[in-house]
């Protein structure tokens, strides 16, 4: 038991080390601006918004497009073939502006998963030097597009992926949503998100994404992992294996988004990549979950446990204890920069609870039910690496 202890104290030690280190990596989008010289000729940059069923969102993400500060911009809008007012609303505003233009999108098509044909589409619309794919459910501030721009050009990448600040109101959002960050400033190193070569420590949020346009053609587009779930990491893979420069970027004080509301979406929005987040294999699900259980569970339960059952040494006691403070250092770290509920912090338990019963029913959906579903659409993932649309139904979700 003691070796127990210490071996997870380690390993808790390290993450924590790699946690602090990526705080500095981390870096917000805010600490760019883009020089005034850059203004005298500015590249056109194409906002891209794929929107499926988002009458309750697509006006509040494309208005505040409208009000950046950085004004050489065209939007283009995609109705991925909606049954409800996403596309009455979008040409509204177009009549308004002309910046702004609605795509009706083509029907799905075989092998391709719905958002990374949608994407596609859209790119053979865009006429920017610049591109930036962000979700129809994101809003941002007046200047996100010009310090995207400038984080871009000041690093001199070639692509970017900037991660919102996630709004979370019911008890459901804040044991799961934070979850990303968490699990993403824990254990990727980010030095190596920007410096090492391949695709293998990689990783991106597929709420913004900004590209030269001429990388994001090279590399294949979407249509390189027009199948995958999970587009966004398999998309900064792709990125990086093409041989380009990506880094990852903060925008929490820039780019809002609120996920989910209620217990249903939250279930259906991580059953939807969790499974795929494991490459479909329940071996490796099996261990992850495990190990975060091991690591992040286990020293709450075993603390109680220990002082009070199990007549444990002072030795073993100090041990557990650290590993507790290490992991709500972690997890009130994250709830300072993000500005989110510290009291959070203590219910690690009840977020992992949540994490091992979702990853459980995403294996169970993607093989012993129709498949995984979003926005109305049900795909087989098992289909001989194909992503198969096996259901299509109208899906429309008011506020």
């Amino acid at each position: 038991m003691l070796y127990y202890h210490y071996i997870i104290a380690s390993i808790l030690g390290f993450i924590f080390i790699n946690f602090i280190v990526n705080m500095f990596f981390f870096r917000n989008i805010r600490n760019y601006s883009l020089p005034q010289s850059f203004y005298s000729n500015p590249p056109l940059v194409s906002v891209l918004i794929p929107a499926r069923n988002e009458e309750a969102n697509i006006y509040r993400c494309v208005s505040s497009f409208l009000r950046q500060d950085y004004k050489n911009i065209e939007i283009i809008v995609l109705d991925d073939n909606s049954c409800d007012a996403t596309s009455e609303i979008v040409g509204r505003l177009s009549e308004k502006d002309s910046r702004i233009k609605l795509v009706r999108g083509r029907p799905l098509k075989k092998g391709w998963m719905g958002k990374c044909w949608a994407c596609q589409q859209l790119s053979w619309q865009a006429k920017g030097q610049y591109i930036i794919f962000t979700d129809a459910d994101t809003v941002h501030s007046n200047d996100t597009v010009s310090r995207s721009l400038a984080a871009i050009v000041a690093n001199k990448l070639d692509a970017i992926s900037v991660y919102p600040k996630q709004i979370t109101v019911t008890l459901h959002e804040r044991m799961t949503v934070p979850f990303i960050n968490f699990a993403i400033l824990s254990f990727m190193p980010l030095v190596l998100v920007r410096y090492a070569k391949g695709g293998f420590l990689s990783t991106g949020i597929g709420q913004f994404f900004m590209f030269k346009k001429q990388a994001y053609s090279q590399m294949g587009g979407h249509e390189s992992i027009k199948s995958e779930v999970l587009e966004d990491i398999h998309l900064s893979k792709q990125i990086k294996k093409s041989g380009f420069k990506y880094m990852v970027f903060d925008g929490s004080e820039n780019i809002f988004c609120r996920m989910y509301r209620d217990l249903k979406e939250v279930m259906n929005g991580f059953t939807k990549f969790i499974y795929a987040a494991f490459n479909y294999s329940a071996v490796m699900e099996a261990v992850a979950m495990t190990a975060f259980s091991v690591f992040f569970l286990f020293p709450f339960v075993t603390l109680p446990l220990g002082m009070l059952f199990l007549g444990w040494s002072s030795h073993l006691i100090v041990l557990n204890i650290i590993q507790v403070i290490i992991i709500l250092a972690i997890k009130i770290v994250l709830a300072l920069r993000f500005k989110i509920k510290i009291l959070d912090a203590f219910l690690m338990p009840v977020s992992i609870c949540y994490m091992l019963v979702i990853a459980v029913n995403s294996y169970v959906q993607a093989k012993f039910r129709k498949g995984i579903s979003w926005k109305g659409r049900t795909y087989n993932i098992t289909a001989d690496d194909d992503a198969e649309l096996v259901d299509e139904s109208c899906e429309t979700v008011k506020y």
